[in-house]
C-alpha cells in the first residue's frame, strides 16, 4: 500500500469520525435531521477544503464525491443513536480528537507527497485537522475551540510538525502515523484532563 492510499483510508475514517464529532457538539442545539447532515458534512470537510483551496487543488470530495458518504453516514448513525443513548456534549472531544489526528496525518502527509517544503506541509496539516471544527462551532454559535480551549491546534501543529521529522528520519509511513496521531490524541486528551492552554487574552 503507498502513501496516497493511505491517506486515502485516513481521510475517510477521518470523515466519518468527524462528521459524529460535529453532530455530538450540535446535541443540545435541538437541529433538524437535515441541519445534523449539514453540521456533520461541514465539520468532515471543512478542513480539507481550506487546505485545497490554499493549495490551488481541487476540493477533494468534488473530486471524489465519495467522501460525502461517510460524512452523511456518520452524522445519521450519530444522530440515531443519540436519540437512543444519552450521549453527554463532552464526550465529543474524544471523536473529535481522533479525527483531528487523523486529518492531521493524512494532509501534512499529503503535502509532503505533492513535494511542498515541510512548514507549508505542518502548516496544511494543522489547517486540515482543525478548520472544520472551527467552522462546526461558528454555525453553532459557540466560541471555536481553537480560540478559546485547551489545547487544540498547539497538539495538532506538535503532531505534524512530529511527523515531518519521523518522515526526514525516513520512517515507514505507518509508524510515522502511529507517532503523530498518538501524539497528538495525548496532548489534547491530557489538556483536557488538566486543562492545559495557552495564556487567554484577558486585558485590563
Amino acid at each position: 500500500m503507498d502513501t496516497l492510499q493511505i491517506v486515502y483510508l485516513f481521510m475517510m475514517a477521518a470523515v466519518f469520525v468527524s462528521a459524529g464529532a460535529g453532530v455530538i457538539e450540535a446535541g443540545n442545539k435541538h437541529i433538524d435531521l437535515f441541519g445534523v447532515i449539514l453540521v456533520g458534512i461541514v465539520s468532515a470537510l471543512g478542513g480539507g477544503t481550506t487546505r485545497d483551496i490554499l493549495l490551488d487543488r481541487t476540493v477533494f470530495w468534488v473530486n471524489d464525491p465519495l467522501y460525502l458518504l461517510p460524512a452523511i453516514i456518520g452524522a445519521v448513525a450519530t444522530f440515531l443513536l443519540a436519540r437512543k443513548l444519552h450521549i453527554p456534549s463532552r464526550w465529543f472531544v474524544i471523536p473529535d480528537a481522533l479525527a483531528m489526528a487523523l486529518f492531521t496525518i493524512a494532509a501534512t502527509s499529503l503535502a509532503l507527497e505533492l513535494g511542498h517544503h515541510w512548514v507549508i506541509a505542518a502548516i496544511m496539516g494543522v489547517v486540515t485537522g482543525v478548520m472544520g471544527g472551527v467552522i462546526r462551532d461558528v454555525i453553532l454559535n459557540e466560541v471555536p475551540l481553537v480560540f478559546a480551549g485547551t489545547f487544540y491546534a498547539t497538539a495538532s501543529a506538535l503532531g505534524a510538525l512530529l511527523f515531518v521529522l519521523s518522515q526526514a528520519l525516513a520512517l515507514p509511513i505507518f509508524a510515522s502515523s502511529l507517532l503523530c496521531g498518538s501524539l497528538i490524541f495525548a496532548l489534547r486528551s491530557a489538556a483536557l484532563k488538566w486543562n492545559w492552554g495557552l495564556p487567554k487574552g484577558i486585558y485590563r
